[in-house]
């Protein structure tokens, strides 16, 4: 029936072809619902498609379109009606391999001549053989001695994603609060705030004494459960219900994140990431995940051209 189950399915495609769409939306009715209405929201650089579905239940769908998904390489995110939309009001998100294409502590090991042995221990933490903090602690503590003037080298080697200023723009733009939670360091993240006008910033600090790095971090660590602790809290600093947030992450420090929020969307995710979240976007520019609340490239464009002015 007509009614029920009213969920919003965005199909994104670098590039999606009329065959996939066609294939997304056989499966949509064959699973029993009723395709209300298609709508493009943009054509370029990622083809994306929203599909508002009725008659069948938001997680059966989900389950049903992932497989296909996986089958024709495009990105599908399946949210039930009600939640969604210009209702969420606040976007977390993770720093390296998310806002910017580089793992800071691995720029910072770059200067230290240490690469190798920074790379070993992410690799094991990655593996599961050491929890987040150890691994900070092991890391962290190979850069002792080196000059604090590296910070400002590592922060101008700093690359963001693509789409990365234009999905924070149009968010700023939209009326959102915008910020990110990382398990790198505020030396970074502070500098990311003040330049791409974030309004939050949570980071692990490096400790600096005469000038040198210590080898050491301070204050509260930001790990797995402290990103979801940091969510639920600007959440609440902005007097924003969970239900209307969104979280954007790639690596399983972000689950927890990724889980608490309104949306959880995988971004380029480890594939442990991408099983456990409820939406994986797996194209290269990071304003795409604005089709997933609704936002048409139109609005993407108003939002570059208030600025130019």
């Amino acid at each position: 029936p007509r009614g029920l189950g009213r969920s919003l399915v965005t199909v994104l495609g670098h590039p999606l072809t009329a065959e996939a769409t066609a294939q997304i939306a056989a499966r949509i009715t064959k699973t029993g619902g009723n395709i209300d209405r298609v709508f493009r929201l943009a054509k370029y650089p990622v083809t994306a498609v929203e599909f508002a579905v009725s008659g069948v239940e938001t997680e059966p769908l989900r389950t049903a379109l992932a497989t296909d998904a996986a089958a024709l390489g495009v990105d599908v995110a399946v949210v039930a009606a009600g939640l969604h939309r210009r209702a969420q009001r606040l976007v977390v998100m993770d720093v390296d391999s998310t806002l910017i294409q580089d793992e800071v502590i691995e720029l910072f090991a770059a200067h230290a001549g240490c690469e190798d042995e920074v790379a070993e221990v992410t690799a094991a933490a990655m593996r599961g053989e050491l929890d987040f903090e150890q691994s900070l602690h092991a890391r962290v503590a190979l850069l002792a001695g080196l000059d604090a003037s590296v910070v400002e080298k590592v922060r101008s080697e700093v690359r963001l994603t693509p789409g990365a200023r234009t999905l924070i723009r149009t968010l700023k733009r939209l009326g959102y609060q915008v910020g990110v939670v990382s398990g790198g360091f505020t030396q970074v993240t502070d500098d990311l705030k003040d330049r791409l006008g974030l309004d939050f910033a949570q980071a692990n600090t490096l400790e600096i004494v005469d000038g040198k790095l210590t080898g050491r971090v301070t204050g509260e660590i930001v790990d797995r459960a402290g990103k979801a602790r940091l969510l639920r809290r600007f959440a609440a600093e902005a007097g924003v219900p969970l239900a209307q947030t969104v979280a954007i992450g790639d690596g399983a420090n972000d689950l927890d994140m990724l889980n608490a929020a309104g949306l959880g969307v995988a971004f380029n995710a480890k594939p442990v990431v991408r099983e456990a979240a409820y939406t994986a976007v797996n194209v290269p520019f990071l304003d795409t995940v604005l089709y997933l609340l609704g936002v048409t490239r139109e609005e993407v464009e108003a939002a570059d051209a208030h600025e130019e002015h």
